[in-house]
């Protein structure tokens, strides 16, 4: 179960969100293997200054549609599946809602399966 937390700075519309989810979703399921119906994401929307990056970090130019996407999930998938992942993302926000690849940024963390619980008080 992928718990997915999205940020970006407020004033975008739902649909637009809605888009955001969505790709992150269907690449996971696409890349790394997750159920169609494994969705988890929490969306947290900022004022200016609510979220503070470097614009040229890297060498990539980065505009304030930037997103931010975490990803808890289970240990266990290789780098080529979350290589493929961020590329798949990429690919799918670049076609709706037509973010700039450059304003996505992607981090996993990787947890073993007794650290969740499901529902109903169980590891």
């Amino acid at each position: 179960m992928p718990l997915v937390r999205i940020s970006l700075f407020a004033g975008k519309p739902a649909d637009y969100r809605r888009a955001i989810g969505d790709g992150i979703h269907q690449a996971m399921v696409e890349t790394l293997a997750v159920p169609e119906h494994d969705r988890f994401q929490i969306f947290s929307e900022h004022d200016a200054g609510g979220i503070i990056y470097d614009p040229a970090y890297l060498g990539i130019d980065r505009t304030d549609d930037i997103v931010l996407v975490q990803i808890t999930l289970s240990a266990g998938r290789k780098p080529k599946q979350k290589r493929d992942f961020y590329a798949r993302a990429v690919e799918l926000l670049a076609q709706e809602p037509g973010l700039k690849p450059q304003d996505l940024l992607i981090n996993f963390i990787e947890v073993v399966w007794e650290n969740w619980s499901f529902g109903d008080g169980k590891a």
